[in-house]
């Protein structure tokens, strides 16, 4: 199983030379067996833009899965050439709060934006996920809400081969879900846009702190341990010193993790 990073920010894209080596795109992961091309997707944030560069000139057929429906993690769902072609195939998952389709559409339409999600090329199929075991892309999924502002959301974890990732870039520090699902994972994709110094602000968002994830890693037995969803304001120097201080590793965009041996 590879993971491979293409968006690690969170609540806006930035751009400018004291963001260039993190990168300033938002919430984005693929994941794939081997040297494939993705078959799944988390999140879809404007790093889609940089999966496409993946793709080629081949249309996108697979799953994306989105762990809610914050700005920061669909608009880059309309920029996403492979997906917006007539032989592309996607299925797009989100957590249950109603008829996805009419869900999505309520923040991609006029006057919003000037498309509705139908009207993307290709076949699209809306999923409204419950938690609980599933499987997307050739991948086993399970699915746990977990506790963030505004909207339901879930982190994930995706197994395969024998390997274990988990995935929540968004959820309180203090959410007995998230641990269930990290539990003795091989990797370990936290949102931390916040230190501990910064822990008010953490929780008036529904946000994680760097030094309880790094904790809690320690406490389910996680092998390796990536922050990302980094603050958008966070400047390369002053990642690099959270990193340094607190001895942890920060996602940058094109980081690739792989799990597991070769298919």
């Amino acid at each position: 199983m590879r993971i491979r990073f293409h968006g690690v920010r969170g609540s806006t894209p930035v751009s400018g030379p004291e963001f260039a080596v993190t990168g300033g795109h938002t919430s984005c992961v693929a994941v794939s067996w081997d040297d494939d091309l993705p078959a799944l997707v988390l999140d879809a944030g404007t790093g889609l833009q940089r999966l496409a560069a993946e793709f080629g000139p081949r249309p996108f057929r697979g799953t994306i899965l989105l762990t809610h429906l914050h700005w920061d993690h669909v608009h880059g769902l309309p920029f996403f050439p492979n997906a917006d072609r007539d032989d592309a195939e996607v299925v797009l998952v989100q957590p249950a709060q109603g008829d996805p389709r009419a869900v999505l559409e309520r923040s991609m339409s006029p006057p919003h934006f000037p498309i509705r999600p139908d009207e993307l090329g290709g076949r699209w199929g809306h999923v409204a996920l419950e938690p609980g075991r599933h499987r997307f892309g050739g991948f086993d999924v399970e699915a746990r809400e977990v506790r963030h502002k505004g909207g339901r959301t879930f982190g994930y974890r995706i197994e395969a081969g024998g390997s274990a990732c988990c995935y929540v870039p968004d959820a309180h520090d203090d959410d007995e879900a998230v641990a269930a699902l990290a539990s003795g994972a091989d990797l370990f994709v936290r949102g931390a846009p916040f230190v501990a110094a910064e822990r008010a602000w953490a929780a008036a968002f529904g946000h994680g702190t760097a030094e309880h994830a790094i904790g809690l890693a320690r406490r389910c037995g996680v092998r390796r341990l990536v922050l990302t969803h980094h603050g958008p304001n966070r400047t390369d120097a002053e990642l690099d010193a959270i990193r340094s201080k607190l001895g942890v590793e920060l996602a940058t965009e094109g980081l690739v993790v792989d799990l597991g041996p070769a298919r």
